[in-house]
């Protein structure tokens, strides 16, 4: 670029030239009238108006010219330069107007017309029976109580009384985590959640412990080695078997219908004493049908077990058991859905497919 002349001695600058400009504009012009969409345009406009453009060189060049010249080729080239901007908005607006238009047509949705329907997933029973259990329990007063799945040993075992000897604490029936000695195992059950609360927690205790738990199994038609619980604790001054069987009957008749009941059958587990099995008045056949295939003709089904809760394990877990007594029971989420529903298979439950699910609806 030369630098202006301080002497008037006109310095002629090609890209000023009135001519040149004008030149400049019409092609603008032409090329924005050709534009037929809005990305052409946009190159139009780098092209044409943009820093590289004729008119951006020449307004550049305008210093170039001495003093007296300047005012004239600015208004001029400024001038220029307004009409192509003005061009290029007017066809900005009216390309926008075509391109609305247009959509307006093309994608235009008739809601009329029918869709295919694209079926949905479900809940899955397990997740229904288990809220179905919560709700019962939590309308009677209770709360749910919830806790790792990954447990101690001593909170898994010892706090419950079972000795280091217990067939349970080999590894053919417990998920040990490593390393090897950490104490650390996934929790065969959820009554470690028992002991948490029973450590954190003041008496009168009511709890619902739900939960997911491990064992050893195979997976076949009624076992597999990742599955559900629901325990129950109560902790309270004067709570005897008693509580117990009332709060088993009134679970019963809720989840199965009215007039169910429940018995119990002495048995042993380490963490309660005494401790029994409970069972359940068949909610098919009332006990009156000898060939019903759900109680076997019994009129009674297994659920699960119970009993009072063991002073060790109360004491273990710092409470008075001069002062306080409780009862505890623990049955299987996933057996609780096989008997309610005549489920033969596990691998129906824990496969995943979707038909499963569907079946039950957002209601058990």
């Amino acid at each position: 670029m030369s630098g202006p002349n301080k002497q008037y001695d006109p310095v002629e600058v090609a890209t000023l030239d009135p001519e040149a400009v004008e030149r400049a504009v019409e092609e603008a012009l032409e090329a924005i009238r050709g534009a037929g969409s809005l990305e052409e345009l946009k190159a139009v406009r780098l092209a044409h108006h943009g820093e590289k453009s004729a008119l951006a060189l020449a307004n550049r060049e305008i210093g170039a010219l001495p003093p007296s010249a300047k005012a004239e080729a600015g208004k001029r080239v400024g001038q220029a330069r307004g009409r192509v901007a003005q061009a290029i908005a007017w066809r900005l607006a009216e390309l926008e107007r075509l391109r609305d238009e247009r959509i307006l047509v093309e994608e235009t949705q008739d809601l009329t017309v029918r869709v295919p329907r694209h079926r949905l997933g479900a809940r899955h029973p397990i997740s229904l029976v288990t809220e179905r259990v919560e709700d019962i329990f939590v309308a009677m007063g209770w709360e749910i109580a919830e806790g790792p799945e990954i447990e101690s040993e001593w909170l898994n075992f010892d706090a419950l009384n079972i000795g280091a000897d217990h067939p349970a604490r080999g590894e053919a029936d417990t998920f040990f985590v490593a390393p090897a000695g950490s104490g650390l195992v996934l929790r065969t059950h959820t009554s470690p959640v028992q002991v948490r609360t029973m450590l954190d927690r003041t008496p009168p205790i009511y709890v619902l412990c739900p939960g997911k738990v491990f064992r050893t199994d195979d997976l076949d038609a009624t076992h597999t080695p990742v599955f559900h619980q629901f325990e129950g604790l109560v902790v309270d001054e004067g709570i005897t078997m008693a509580h117990l069987k009332g709060t088993l009957d009134a679970f019963v008749q809720r989840l199965f219908g009215d007039g169910i009941v429940t018995r119990l059958r002495p048995n042993y587990f380490p963490f309660t004493e005494p401790s029994a099995e409970i069972d359940c008045q068949c909610w098919v056949c009332g006990g009156e049908d000898p060939g019903c295939r759900t109680c076997g003709g019994t009129g009674w089904i297994e659920l699960g077990g119970s009993g009072m809760v063991n002073q060790r394990v109360l004491r273990a877990s710092g409470i008075d058991p001069e002062r306080y007594t409780g009862f505890a029971f623990g049955l299987g989420i996933e057996r609780s859905l096989m008997l309610r529903h005549g489920v033969a298979d596990m691998h129906d439950i824990v496969e995943g497919d979707v038909r499963f699910s569907r079946q039950f609806g957002m209601e058990i």
